[in-house]
């Protein structure tokens, strides 16, 4: 029976999490010497890659000291908190990962809770201790707080603590040391973790995240709680509802480094994935197949956000992707839903849209990005937040806001927040920033991150965490500016937005192909204006003096996918196809909006 050690890595965004397991794979000799394997290996879609951040947990395993030890790479973002809660169900510890100069951030408290209330043993890693200005030691203190503030057990409270730079490659247990390797933080693994204990009986395995192959179709990933599962063994797969399916299994596989390796059996204690059984979820317990026993459901926070998702109809519709339809759009979706738990769909009266609910912009806007990848051509409307009646009050989802901002530009940002029902709760110095923490309305962040970054000149370092539902704030002010909107299709031209520049700052460039009813920019007062940017000089065989004047525009703003989506209203559309994010009109001629404005005037 081998030993086995299972640890999840949890922290907040950008702390090193995905930089530590590369470490931890290449000092465990994961890879042969001539292998170029580049940096942050798990973080393997492209996505990922480009935003510097995990969305997707992922498994590896590393053999040391004749342990094996299966490491778990967790998302560090609030949004993808729905994948944290599952996979700390399969660990018997956690590395919880600290920045030496940050400390403790929202999505460290979140993603702690969890672990602490699964009763997962902590080891506490202060990372980047090579940053100037660091203070390990605070930090320290400041993790030891907020254990104590979540209610850690006696034992957990008594957590080993290892300081180093993932970066740099070491770890030691005295931060002014500096090592050469990470092995400190291995035998304090080894140490402080329990092994995973080996329950006999019969078998019980709860599924915790999946996998797909285009030739074996969907693979059950889980930790086997009870008993040992073998190949060919018949079982029942018992659902998030108690109804019971009979069902056999073909094949097993162990995680072994990056990859998968099959096996016979797997017993209790080892994390294996499964293949062979159909129709299973999240969170269903694969159990004997004569006297099922199901194991307790996984809870997931409910969605805060929603979005309509429907079909590109505007005039450039099919020119650039592959899948337009909204049965394609559709089967996408439901697609998505088997893998990621927070995301619900929901039909609408229209037959070509959806409603998507998920945890945040950011969930959502990366299942966008995803698609527009894959060839889809869609459009997504505004975001809006889930409200509920509870005990017949009106109620909406509150988030705690962290604001870390130069002590002179603290006003602008209490100012701004204020403005959009939030309530400062703490203003505390942190190093050479002011530390501000408040209480704010989902609907009150949608579009903040933007007004905060340019108040800052982008100096703003912001993060929030849902905490709960509690009794409606009232009315937001919306955007305050309107937009400049196409009088007609055809190309931009140089001349016409040079001499519209005084009505607004533009989105886009000269000689662009635009159609009627899409936004160009915004304008410079808060209702909306109606342009004809596709107009061109008109060329004379005279000279005249002052009309040869050059033409000198200011650089178009290009928006991100997140900030079209915090920057659109009610009535507006962001058109999102392989190669374009354009923004429009919903309706896009200007006889169709004036019939339809009340439409939208409550909301």
């Amino acid at each position: 029976m081998q030993n086995i050690r299972n640890i999840a890595i949890i922290a907040h965004v950008d702390h090193g999490k995905t930089t530590l397991v590369d470490k931890i794979l290449h000092s465990c000799s994961i890879f042969r010497d001539n292998e170029s394997t580049g940096e942050l290996i798990l973080d393997n879609n492209d996505l990922e890659r480009e935003r510097g951040i995990t969305i997707v947990s992922k498994n590896v395993s590393v053999q040391y000291k004749d342990v094996k030890i299966n490491i778990i790479d967790t998302p560090g973002h609030a949004d993808f908190g729905g994948e944290v809660e599952r996979v700390l169900k399969m660990a018997d510890g956690v590395l919880l990962l600290c920045d030496a100069f940050e400390g403790a951030m929202p999505q460290t408290r979140f993603v702690t809770q969890k672990a602490l209330a699964l009763g997962l043993k902590p080891i506490v890693v202060v990372n980047k201790v090579d940053k100037e200005n660091c203070r390990p030691e605070e930090v320290y203190e400041q993790i030891f707080e907020l254990f104590f503030n979540l209610e850690a057990t006696e034992e957990q409270l008594d957590f080993p603590v290892i300081y180093g730079s993932s970066k740099q490659g070491w770890m030691n247990t005295d931060w002014k040391v500096q090592t050469d390797n990470i092995f400190p933080l291995m035998d304090a693994i080894l140490a402080n973790i329990p092994p995973a204990p080996v329950q006999e009986g019969t078998l019980q395995m709860q599924i915790t995240s999946l996998d797909y192959s285009s030739f074996v179709g969907r693979i059950a990933i889980g930790r086997v709680a009870r008993g040992t599962i073998k190949e060919n063994m018949p079982v029942s797969l018992v659902k998030r509802d108690g109804k019971v399916v009979k069902s056999r299994i073909k094949e097993l596989y162990t995680f072994e480094g990056l990859g998968k390796v099959k096996v016979s059996s797997v017993s209790s204690g080892d994390i294996c994935a499964v293949v062979g059984i159909d129709g299973f979820d999240i969170g269903d317990t694969i159990a004997d197949f004569e006297n099922p026993e199901q194991l307790e459901v996984i809870s997931i926070d409910e969605p805060t956000m929603n979005m309509l998702f429907t079909i590109n109809n505007s005039p450039f519709f099919g020119k650039e992707g592959k899948f337009v339809t909204s049965q394609r759009l559709r089967e996408r979706l439901h697609k998505e839903l088997e893998k990621n738990l927070a995301l619900r769909v929901v039909e609408t009266d229209l037959p070509d849209a959806y409603l998507v609910y998920g945890r945040g912009i950011l969930h959502l806007s990366v299942l966008i990005e995803t698609m527009r990848r894959e060839g889809y051509e869609l459009q997504v409307g505004q975001p809006q937040v889930i409200v509920k009646e509870i005990d017949g009050v009106k109620c909406e989802p509150i988030e705690i806001l962290i604001v870390d901002v130069p002590g002179d530009v603290a006003g602008k940002v209490i100012e701004l927040v204020t403005q959009r029902k939030g309530e400062l709760l703490i203003m505390e110095p942190k190093g050479d920033l002011q530390h501000l923490e408040f209480e704010i309305p989902s609907r009150g962040i949608i579009g903040l991150r933007n007004n905060v970054l340019t108040a800052t000149a982008g100096e703003a370092i912001m993060a929030h965490r849902f905490k709960a539902y509690e009794p409606w704030k009232g009315q937001i002010p919306g955007r305050s500016n309107g937009v400049l909107i196409s009088m007609d299709k055809g190309l931009t031209t140089a001349y016409a937005i040079d001499k519209l520049q005084d009505r607004g700052r533009f989105f886009v460039d000269p000689g662009v192909d635009i159609y009627e009813g899409q936004i160009l920019g915004e304008h410079i007062r808060d209702n909306d204006l109606v342009i004809n940017v596709t107009k061109g000089k008109q060329l004379t065989n005279m000279r005249a003096s002052g009309s040869d004047d050059n033409v000198r525009i200011a650089p178009a703003i290009k928006f991100s996918l997140e900030e079209c989506m915090e920057y659109i209203q009610a009535d507006e559309y962001i058109e999102v196809t392989p190669q374009n994010i354009r923004l429009r009109k919903i309706y896009l001629t200007e006889n169709e909006r004036k019939i339809n404005a009340k439409k939208f005037v409550n909301q």
